[in-house]
């Protein structure tokens, strides 16, 4: 991608505050980029539901993380990882109260973790960067499932190398049912209910994916749009409503969803479960990691395109030197010359309580650089110890020029207001991770996890990747009373 003068100039203009990080920028987003354009048509591919058994009452899954081949550009297989397979992984699902084990066997050539983004459960089980599995090994986190019906997913978290391992495929998503949700939400997997894993990828003219984090303040950006690791997919459209469950698994780039023909859609679900009521939108903007549940009507016979805009980034100068500027097509949605009949949306969802936050403890986080609060990642460190079923406000503010994001693990909290202001409907109720433009300052209440452990930590940080991977994490211990170590032994912690 070549820059145009205009784009040379505003990059100019925004030299002064972005000096440290725009000419690396500017260099990795202008890498060439030589890809057969792909035309729409191929059927989009549905994850798998994972298999499973039960043991004494435990639900038991097995995944093996592995390298494989998978083709982008049909007939170039690119070099690629997956779970129980080249590329992605299945979906595991399993109900509210279920006791479950996930069975880990590293078949990688380098150590790896699987950490369960959005999962409440103990930190000695959330698969982060200190229980490593090494090649060879196997892990088997097991915890009893504990909150409401929601789209989690699940990837590799190893310190210093999770862009690349997440980059290569290995994602998948982890569903949660209850018999808490209302009738009249599409809800049969692959029929009306269709997961939706969308990710950027940087191909180079032999269809091999390509990146390159040295430097760059967003990670690797590709003009490329994979739809569950398709280019240019359809979804034949069978019913008149279909509910997509996104999620954004790129390691930098923000997508702005929305129909080509501007209709109106309604969003159900956040990251950690329904909503109160569906919402109409005609856009909803998600970070990497964020995930959304959509429900769209369809007549018969017609077309509609999936696009992502060019996303809101505020203040952010050039935007499309940072992942703004372009829009790209997603998936095609084909509907059938007859559709089967969907039930109305219900009126109301989930009943979603207020945290009461009048006497919560209050911690402040603050993005800048590679850091948080000053700090980069010591994994011996101990940055935060909390009271085990607290509850806290944190405030995060962002004081760079371009965004970052923001994941807490073990915990879904609600969004208080950005910058003073109550949050869009949309995104009212249970979240994980949360976007932070140029000069936002946002308010968080948690309520901390059930489980004590004085030995291993919880995880927050940017799940901008490769900000992750230099080391924009902080660590937090969960304890009886609120008090406990300074530092940790990482010997031992390993799975």
């Amino acid at each position: 991608m070549l820059l145009s003068r205009r784009q040379l100039l505003r990059a100019t203009a925004a030299a002064t505050v972005l000096a440290p990080t725009l000419a690396s920028t500017l260099s990795s987003c202008a890498a060439p980029e030589d890809v057969p354009q792909v035309g729409f048509g191929t059927p989009l591919p549905v994850p798998p539901l994972a298999e499973s058994r039960l043991d004494g009452g435990v639900r038991v899954f097995s995944l093996a993380p592995q390298a494989g081949k998978h083709e982008f550009v049909p007939g170039k297989p690119a070099d690629s990882m997956g779970y129980n397979g080249s590329y992605l992984g299945p979906t595991l699902r399993a109900a509210r109260g279920e006791r479950v084990r996930i069975d880990i066997r590293n078949q990688l050539g380098d150590p790896t973790t699987v950490h369960f983004h959005g999962m409440r459960l103990p930190a000695a089980d959330d698969g982060g960067p200190h229980l490593a599995i090494e090649p060879g090994a196997t892990g088997s986190p097991a915890w009893t499932i504990d909150q409401p019906a929601a789209t989690l997913w699940y990837h590799p978290h190893p310190h210093g190398s999770t862009e690349k391992q997440l980059s290569l495929g290995l994602v998948g998503l982890f569903v949660i049912d209850d018999d808490q949700s209302p009738g009249g939400l599409p809800h049969a997997y692959g029929v009306d209910d269709f997961p939706l894993i969308v990710q950027d990828r940087r191909l180079d003219a032999n269809g091999q994916l390509t990146f390159d984090s040295s430097g760059n303040s967003l990670g690797t950006l590709g003009s490329s749009i994979a739809a569950n690791g398709v280019l240019g997919a359809t979804l034949a459209v069978t019913t008149q409503r279909v509910r997509l469950r996104l999620l954004n698994a790129s390691g930098g780039r923000w997508f702005n969803f929305g129909f080509a023909d501007g209709r109106t859609f309604h969003v159900v679900a956040s990251d950690g479960g329904l909503l109160a009521a569906p919402v109409p939108v005609t856009r909803v903007q998600l970070s990497p990691a964020e995930r959304a549940e959509i429900v769209v009507s369809m007549a018969p016979g017609e077309s509609v395109m999936l696009r992502s805009f060019a996303p809101e980034l505020g203040s952010v100068n050039p935007a499309d030197a940072f992942g703004g500027g372009r829009d790209f097509d997603v998936v095609r949605l084909d509907a059938a010359a007859t559709l089967a009949p969907s039930p109305a949306l219900p009126a109301a969802f989930a009943v979603i309580p207020a945290l009461e936050v009048s006497g919560a403890h209050i911690r402040s986080f603050t993005l800048n650089g590679r850091n948080i609060n000053n700090h980069t990642v010591d994994m011996n460190r101990v940055d935060e110890i909390v009271k085990k079923g607290s509850t806290e406000v944190w405030l995060v503010d962002n004081t760079n020029a371009y965004q970052h994001n923001f994941h807490v693990h073990g915990v879904q909290f609600q969004l208080l207001d950005v910058n003073g202001t109550p949050p869009p409907a949309h995104v009212r109720g249970w979240k994980d991770t949360i976007p932070l433009l140029p000069g936002d300052r946002s308010r968080i209440a948690m309520r901390m996890p059930a489980y004590a452990d004085a030995k291993v930590p919880y995880m927050y940080h940017c799940h901008v990747v490769t900000h992750e991977d230099q080391g924009m994490m902080g660590q937090y211990l969960v304890t009886e009373d609120g008090t406990g170590p300074s530092s940790l032994s990482m010997e031992g912690m390993q799975h």
